[in-house]
């Protein structure tokens, strides 16, 4: 297991950790996106082969432009995120951002460990060279665009998707 730390900070009186995700977090990340009813109702979760998981695992890790992190208490894995570097032609070839799967313990939540895991990956963005940190969140979410919007995001633009 990896034991880069990559960030430290102190919540609720608990020191946290925060470094690059391994192969042997796949299954408590799925039981994370799991116990959130709006990716559980998209099939996430632990029930079932996690081959999947770790298919997509190993195309995150192995790839340059992403960056999987956990934040890591004594008892385990408590938050996650991922970071793609986004390079693109438009806004005069500005990299961009993107924050993915954005997943805080249920017992966590509140205590300020999302608000500083979000401003945490905006350094780390603006460290690499985005110009701009953009993210999306399904609209059955208000409590999540609330946050994003408490944070300094605005909703900029609407989105749309095909499931194939």
């Amino acid at each position: 297991m990896s034991d880069e730390v990559l960030a430290r900070c102190e919540v609720a009186g608990r020191s946290l950790k925060v470094r690059r995700a391994v192969s042997g977090d796949v299954p408590a990340l799925a039981a994370l996106f799991g116990a959130d009813p709006v990716s559980a109702a998209r099939g996430d979760g632990t029930e079932g082969d996690l081959a999947d998981y770790e298919r997509a695992f190993a195309a995150v890790d192995a790839d340059p432009h992403q960056l999987l992190v956990v934040v890591t208490e004594a008892a385990g894995i408590v938050g996650t995120l991922q970071i793609s570097l986004l390079p693109g032609l438009g806004r005069r070839g500005m990299l961009r951002g993107q924050l993915e799967a954005v997943h805080v313990d249920g017992s966590w939540r509140g205590r300020g460990l999302g608000a500083w895991l979000v401003g945490w990956a905006v350094e780390e963005c603006r460290r690499r060279g985005c110009g701009l940190v953009q993210l999306t969140s399904a609209v059955e979410r208000g409590d999540a665009h609330r946050f994003y919007e408490r944070l300094g995001f605005t909703a900029s633009h609407v989105g749309f998707k095909v499931i194939l």
